[in-house]
Order: structure tokens, then C-alpha cells, then sequence
């Protein structure tokens, strides 16, 4: 019966089922060849549509949309540019903090590499950057900032693990905040990499210009308070994360539509639609997986595979160099959502197990995820980037090794490290 299970599954997967569909097939078929009600599905869902931290889900997605929708990469550019652009190398340290900034709040790396990248390639070749290495940061670029708030795969990884109710708890904003230094690492490497790669190359150079930079500010003054609604209201104490959210995606939706006019109400059901789509399919599988997971626990299937761990594995450094092995293969062929509603239910048992604080591992499985999207065979960055640029996947390789070798050092930092992602719990600080 077992192995007809697994064949009917299999077989699913051949034909294209939708992936939400082959998670309740599978966890349909566990509940009832275990004799247990198949209620217990229905319960599943109604618990996670029940959860408060999930009504910011929506919010932070439609504010991202809006953001995407409208000319908000071009005024920040322009500032980040205004701002940064005498400095030496300003340029390539401007394509890395701009799109860090837009990835963590449209949560989503191929809206920068679409949005942002048209932008910044010409403008990177015209200053005399050589054409690859443009080509590799412009792509690489668009993976940073998902460990910034309010990214929706830090919210979403908050979420499933508060879910599953095991190890030390902790907060959203905690969350947030252990995102900030890593990626501060990611940036700086990258900085010294696009130096180093540069030092022979004559670059244009661009003086500090007052009215320019009052000018940009001027452009972007609307748009610049969105960070104060993240870091006044959570870090303050001031507004939950679900009034955060949704004072966000007010502002948001005001200003795009009655300030700069850049989103029209025709097109506002279309945005709404297609971020409400998106988000419906993420939170689809995520009810069917915890569904699973809680399958998975009845049948003591995470202990098994701790024991099994732990007798072949027998330190925590060795563990955490295979976690990082598994976690780059994973972000290889799967996308980062299927991924986290998947796989982080099993592994952070495990990892608990092995003195892991569940923020850090969080910050390790998004860090690889990030890298995850320059690797074949899925590597969804490098597509889209083929598509933007009319570039070979092979050129796409080429110049971005350099870049993923630079987030590689980046993760090892990370998990190794882990002050880098607990600093401000009192009872980590000093591990």
C-alpha cells in the first residue's frame, strides 16, 4: 500500500499537479492509512487562517506590488546615486544598497532585477564598469534584501516556525532585526569584491552636487517615511506588526495613487488581483504543509530522522556544514516559498536538537536561499535576467560566479557566527 502510495504520487508530480495539490494527496493518504480522522486537515487550516501575524502577510505583499508598480526603483536610484555617487566605486555600492532596499520591501528579487535592472545596467557600462561584471552584479543584486523587513519570506518563515511551537520562542521584530547585521556582511563583500575587481579600470567620477541631492530627496520625500513605519512602529513598541502592515500598504496605496498618480484605479484591481494570487498560492501550501508536518509528528517522522542524524553526525559544526550543503542543493530546484513551507517543519526539530536557536537558523536557510537563486538548475535570478538582458544563461554563469563565491564566504560567516544573528538576545550575546 505504501509503495502504490508513493507511485501515485510520483506519478502526480509527472503530470503537473499543482504542488498544493501533491502535499494533501500526500497527507490524505498518511492520515488515513493511519486511521485518523481526516477533519484534522480541515482544523489545520482554519489554525493558520486563524493566526494574527498572518494578516500582515496580505498587507506587506500589496505594498510591495504597489511599490514595483510605480516609479518607485527610478526615484530611489536617483537618491541613492545623488547621495553615494562620488564616492570611489560609488556606483557599484549604489546598485547593491538600492536594490537591497527595493528587494525587502516588494519581496520579491526578480521585481528588482526587472525593475531595477534596466536602470543600472547602461548606467554602470556608460561609467566605465566593464559590461560582465555589470551584468553579474545587476543579477546578484537582486537576491539581497531578503533578510531586511518586512520581507515576506522572513515574515513567512516567523509564521510556519511559531506554527510548529517547539524551541525558544521569539518575536517578529527580533526576527527583523537579526536579519540586519548579515546582511550588512552580504553588501560589504560584495562592496570589496566590485572594488578589487575594479582597480585598474578608469572610472567616471561623479562630484557631490547639494541641488542634485535636495532635488532627489525632494522626488522621493513621500516615499522616504516608509522605513519609520517599520522601525518607529515594531522597534518602538508602539503598533503591532499587523498595524504596521497595515499602515504601510495605506500610506503605500495614497501616496502611489493620489500623490504621484503613477497607479490608476483601472490598474488597481489588476495589482491587487495579481499580488493577492501570488500570495493565496503561498498560503495554499503552507496550510496543506503544516497539515503535513503535523502528519509527520504523529508518525515521530522529524525524531527518526534526528536519531538518524545524531548518530552520524556527531558535533554541531559538522551538522551545520551539511545544513548548508542540503540548503544550497535545495535552493537549486525548489523556490524559496516551496522550500520554506516544506523543509523548515523538518529541520528545525533537528536543529533545535543540536543547540540551534531557531533565528539563526532562520537567517542560515534564507541566506542560502539567496544564493539559491543564482544556482542551476532552477536559479530563477539568472532567468529572469536572461530574459531582461537578452543574455545567455552561460554568459549569466560566468558572471555571476564571482559574485555567489563572495555570498558563499558570506553564509559560512553566518552560520558560523552565529552573534551575528542573536547579538541582541541578552542570553546568545556572548556564545
Amino acid at each position: 500500500m505504501t509503495l502504490a502510495f508513493a507511485i501515485l504520487l510520483v506519478l502526480m508530480l509527472l503530470l503537473g499537479a499543482p504542488l498544493f495539490a501533491v502535499i494533501l494527496a500526500a497527507t490524505m493518504l498518511g492520515f488515513y492509512s493511519a486511521e485518523i480522522d481526516l477533519t484534522v486537515i480541515t482544523a489545520e487550516l482554519y489554525r493558520i487562517a486563524n493566526t494574527p501575524l498572518l494578516v500582515a502577510l496580505p498587507l506587506f505583499t500589496l505594498a510591495g506590488y504597489l511599490l514595483s508598480e510605480s516609479n518607485t526603483s527610478e526615484r530611489l536610484l536617483r537618491l541613492t546615486r545623488a547621495l553615494f555617487g562620488w564616492m570611489p566605486f560609488g556606483l557599484a555600492v549604489i546598485s547593491l544598497l538600492t536594490c537591497a532596499a527595493f528587494t525587502a520591501f516588494t519581496g520579491a528579487s526578480g521585481v528588482t532585477i526587472i525593475a531595477l535592472g534596466a536602470l543600472l545596467l547602461p548606467v554602470l557600462v556608460k561609467e566605465g564598469y566593464d559590461a560582465k561584471f555589470s551584468l553579474g552584479l545587476v543579477t546578484t543584486s537582486g537576491s539581497l534584501g531578503l533578510l531586511l523587513p518586512p520581507s515576506v519570506p522572513l515574515i513567512l518563515y516567523g509564521v510556519i516556525v511559531q506554527q510548529i511551537n517547539i524551541g525558544e520562542k521569539f518575536t517578529l521584530p527580533e526576527l527583523f532585526m537579526a536579519g540586519l547585521l548579515p546582511t550588512l556582511l552580504m553588501i560589504a563583500l560584495l562592496s570589496v569584491w566590485a572594488l578589487w575587481a575594479n582597480r585598474h579600470v578608469e572610472l567616471d567620477k561623479t562630484e557631490f552636487n547639494w541641488a542634485e541631492a535636495f532635488a532627489a530627496i525632494k522626488a522621493i520625500a513621500w516615499e522616504l517615511p516608509l522605513p519609520l513605519f517599520i522601525v518607529g512602529g515594531i522597534f518602538g513598541g508602539y503598533l503591532a506588526i499587523s498595524e504596521v502592515a497595515a499602515a504601510t500598504a495605506l500610506y503605500v496605496l495614497v501616496v502611489e495613487m493620489f500623490v504621484y498618480r503613477e497607479i490608476r484605479f483601472a490598474n488597481l484591481t489588476k495589482v491587487v488581483t495579481d499580488a493577492m494570487q501570488m500570495l493565496g498560492g503561498i498560503l495554499l501550501i503552507l496550510g496543506v504543509s503544516m497539515a503535513f508536518t503535523n502528519y509527520l509528528i504523529d508518525a515521530e517522522v522529524p525524531m527518526r530522522l534526528f536519531d538518524w542524524v545524531k548518530a552520524h553526525i556527531d558535533s554541531k559544526i559538522s551538522f551545520l556544514l551539511l545544513l548548508n550543503l542540503f540548503l544550497l542543493v535545495l535552493g537549486a530546484i525548489l523556490d524559496i516559498f516551496s522550500a520554506l513551507v516544506i523543509v523548515v517543519p523538518l529541520i528545525v526539530p533537528i536543529a533545535i536538537g543540536y543547540g540551534i536557536h531557531p533565528i539563526h537558523l532562520g537567517i542560515i536557510f534564507l541566506a542560502n536561499m539567496q544564493i539559491g537563486y543564482l544556482t542551476p538548475p532552477v536559479g530563477m535570478n539568472l532567468f529572469i535576467a536572461s530574459y531582461r538582458f537578452n543574455k545567455s544563461i552561460t554568459e549569466l554563469y560566468k558572471a555571476t560566479l564571482p559574485f555567489m563565491l563572495m555570498l558563499l564566504l558570506a553564509v559560512f560567516i553566518i552560520t558560523y557566527v552565529p552573534w551575528l544573528s542573536t547579538w541582541f538576545l541578552p542570553q546568545l550575546a556572548s556564545q
